[in-house]
């Protein structure tokens, strides 16, 4: 199986894999949701909640421009203000409405302030504001996660956390494809979907991109367990039982950006070109992965060499990819404008990896 992905890898991919050189923001880590796996939410009080001003964001921003990033990966909890006072307070002295307010602005801001582009990835949204954000952001993110409902059960890896419900998840990709905003979606593996789950989970993202042609990549991530949660006792899934759903994405996606996080495998990252990937998303020289902050982002320049001692051309791009940068472009003139100083003339960023 992996042979035949690489096959398909090097018929649609073959000579260049691809990543983004990012800063990560966790614009806030409040979240209404209690997903069994994450050790990046908190609730108000807690030792490291935090939410950022625009002064923070602007200088983590500025600090990536002097280190060659062009992406501002906006993550932040999922409608907080929903379920906290104190997140209301704290946007009214802000002076603003709602989470996905504030990240409107952070995004215009980084938009008008710098040479970054953000990428947000702001949980579930209306359509409205699907197109809200396509004005401000040339692509933007939601994980599916899966479509096993299952796991909405007491006890299960999504207990607590409306915002999980996949067909919720399901309508936002499907708005996005609408509006034809560059969209990125996954899967994540390990967390207590059969594979039959699994694939089901794969086969509904490749569906929605065959009728949309709007999902620039599709992210296989693997669980890792986090101390402190309820997961933390959690089997991870093996290295050979990622390999193997790599492949099945790259088979199932023949022509699909398909994309594995580097330091979510690490020391063994390389193997994942083994699957047929041919990006490894955002990696960043500046800050960490608030998400999984005890894997730390591999240095490019080791990147570059696993990845050239596989045959393979590492290549920089903007957060929104090569074939997507047009659509972005033409949701609103300031997109065009910046995108139009950005990319290359392939649609890579212009900086060298």
């Amino acid at each position: 199986m992996l042979a035949a992905a690489q096959r398909v890898r090097a018929r649609f991919y073959p000579a260049i894999v691809t990543y983004s050189r990012k800063v990560f923001l966790p614009l806030t880590n409040l979240c209404r949701d209690y997903c069994g796996y994450c050790i990046f939410r908190r609730d108000p009080g807690q030792p490291g909640a935090h939410t950022m001003t625009p002064d923070e964001v602007m200088e983590v921003v500025r600090a990536g421009k002097r280190m060659g990033c062009t992406e501002a990966l906006f993550s932040l909890g999922d409608k907080p203000e929903l379920l906290f006072p104190e997140m209301r307070d704290t946007l009214r002295r802000m002076g603003y409405k709602s989470t996905l307010h504030y990240l409107e602005a952070m995004c215009e801001m980084v938009l008008r302030q710098s040479s970054l582009l953000p990428h947000p990835n702001p949980g579930l949204m209306s359509a409205e504001w699907l197109e809200r954000l396509s004005r401000v952001a040339p692509s933007m993110g939601l994980m599916l996660e899966t479509t096993s409902a299952r796991l909405l059960a007491k006890g299960a890896a999504h207990d607590n956390a409306p915002d999980k419900e996949p067909a919720k998840r399901l309508r936002v990709i499907e708005d996005a494809g609408r509006r034809r905003i560059p969209f990125t979606t996954g899967i994540l593996i390990g967390i207590g979907e059969t594979l039959e789950e699994r694939v089901d989970s794969l086969i509904a993202i490749r569906d929605l991109h065959e009728k949309y042609g709007h999902i620039q990549e599709v992210i296989v991530q693997n669980f890792r367990a986090k101390h402190g949660t309820p997961m933390a006792a959690w089997p991870e899934p093996d290295h050979h039982n990622l390999l193997r759903t790599l492949a099945v994405a790259r088979l199932l996606m023949p022509q699909m950006n398909i994309q594995a996080p580097p330091n979510l495998s690490d020391p063994h990252y390389d193997d994942l070109l083994d699957g047929g990937i041919n990006d490894w998303g955002g990696v960043s020289p500046l800050t960490p992965d608030y998400i999984n902050p005890e894997m730390p982002w591999p240095h490019l320049e080791e990147l570059r060499r696993r990845t050239e001692a596989k045959g393979l051309e590492l290549r920089q791009r903007l957060p929104v990819y090569p074939e997507f940068v047009a659509q972005a472009a033409a949701h609103s003139e300031l997109l065009a404008r910046r995108l139009g100083n950005s990319a290359d003339t392939q649609g890579y960023a212009r900086r060298a990896a």
